[in-house]
């Protein structure tokens, strides 16, 4: 028997093999590898980074499911189909609308596989596949099995999972839904074991938020300060309250945490159940203390609430760029299904697609919705600008001088890598189409 993996690409622009950006290794994939008996064979193609082999002579086709790679997913499924091949869809994204998906598969998985995967192969070995499979929520003792991805053109940059879900409640994010506002902590010994098999010295944790249970996050701080590992994740401006966990984060390696700013707007702030996130009189000096604890700041942004006018946009760029942020992340809101948000603006009737993840002419850096004081177009354009005003060379080389103090030799390589592409990697990714690049299917 064998199983064939798919990580879909959000789309491709046609005569292109795929977008030359940043590309972190599939764990999802490795985890369903590691459940998957090994008298099972398994590849793996990366629609992200290669051509899919349509022809392969496999017996299943597992493939994993996001919301901007939904129709991609649908069309490459099609293709698997009427090769006589079976289809089994997971993903957040078919956990969040399982009869959507469930048009386009022969069987479905909604939430966590651990529980369930060995149960779905046995049953697809003996012909009597379920259509659907419910996985509720799950981790298990067994490593991710990352041979999976040999020979494959990633980042020297290994993902590990700390943990799953969040204790807020965030209005535009799934994952908050999905998990009912709750964060499940994963072993620690795992954590260590993955950390520890690993070959690479950089890694990210891919928590949601780190720090949704800090008492925790100290405890593992201190268990994996001694294996000498540098590590970035994701984490709240709040945290920087707490001088003793910004050092125990700094001696165990973190050189880089992601916040999720999203506005500098209180309004906003309190529309999208943000106002914990507030720290009006503080923002700035928060931010010092990280930068002083020898911490660089991915900082991220969201634009579209009903607080936002073109002067926002300025006074956002101005924020990042004064605090000179290891990189910064200028978005536009979106409405995932499943979301308060996504039922608020369909109430508002401001939606401008049912669904724009399955829409012909959607794509990415279009807004799906009608903003309260602009149009689509013009929030879309001032979203690319500031990307775009924030990668200017001489911003640039600001932010580098001061990254410089904040994080290690590889780190600060890697900021002139990142950073000097940006620019560049914007223009790649605005206007691909979502899903089908017909050129490339097979005819």
């Amino acid at each position: 028997m064998k199983i064939t993996f798919i990580l879909p690409a959000i789309g491709k622009k046609p005569g292109q093999k795929y977008i030359g950006t940043w590309k972190m290794e599939p764990l999802t994939i490795a985890v369903l590898k590691a459940l998957t008996p090994e008298d099972i064979e398994t590849e793996l193609f990366d629609d992200r980074i290669e051509l899919i082999n349509y022809d392969t002579k496999t017996d299943l086709v597992a493939i994993t499911v996001e919301t901007y790679t939904a129709k991609r997913s649908y069309q490459i499924a099609e293709e698997f189909k009427k090769r006589g091949v079976t289809v089994v869809m997971g993903g957040y994204h078919t956990s969040l609308i399982p009869e959507e998906a469930a048009l386009h598969a022969d069987c479905i998985f909604t939430g966590n596989a651990e529980k369930l995967w060995g149960e779905l192969l046995r049953d697809f070995k003996e012909n009597r596949l379920k259509k659907i499979y419910k996985g509720g929520i799950a981790f298990s003792d067994i490593p991710p099995d990352k041979s999976i991805f040999t020979g494959k053109k990633y980042l020297p940059i290994s993902l590990v999972e700390t943990g799953r879900g969040c204790c807020h409640s965030c209005e535009f994010c799934a994952i908050s839904g999905y998990y009912n506002c709750t964060y499940y902590k994963r072993a620690q010994a795992n954590i260590i074991t993955d950390l520890e098999k690993s070959p690479y010295k950089y890694h990210f944790f891919v928590d949601d938020n780190l720090m949704a249970d800090t008492a925790n996050a100290q405890a593992l701080f201190d268990k994996i300060a001694p294996l000498k590992k540098k590590w970035a994740g994701q984490g709240t401006l709040t945290m920087a309250r707490d001088p003793d966990l910004l050092k125990r984060m700094k001696k165990s390696g973190c050189n880089l945490i992601l916040i999720g700013f999203e506005s500098l707007e209180e309004e906003n702030l309190r529309q999208m159940n943000k106002s914990w996130n507030m720290a009006i009189g503080e923002r700035n000096e928060l931010v010092k203390r990280i930068h002083d604890a020898g911490i660089g700041i991915y900082a991220t942004f969201v634009f579209g609430y009903d607080g936002d006018t073109s002067e926002t946009f300025q006074k956002t760029l101005e924020f990042a760029e004064k605090n000179k942020f290891y990189t910064a992340a200028f978005n536009h809101l979106l409405p995932f299904p499943g979301t308060p948000l996504y039922r608020r603006l369909k109430e508002e009737d401001r939606l401008l697609y049912d669904k724009w993840w399955l829409e012909d002419d959607y794509n990415y850096g279009d807004l799906a919705f009608k903003p309260k004081n602009m149009s689509p177009e013009q929030m879309s354009m001032l979203c690319r600008l500031a990307r775009k005003e924030f990668s200017r060379l001489p911003v640039t080389i600001g932010r580098g001088i001061s990254s410089m103090r904040q994080t290690s030799p590889l780190m600060w390589a890697l900021f002139w890598v990142m950073n000097l592409r940006l620019g560049e990697e914007i223009d790649e990714k605005i206007n691909v189409p979502i899903g089908r690049n017909l050129d490339e299917m097979p005819k």
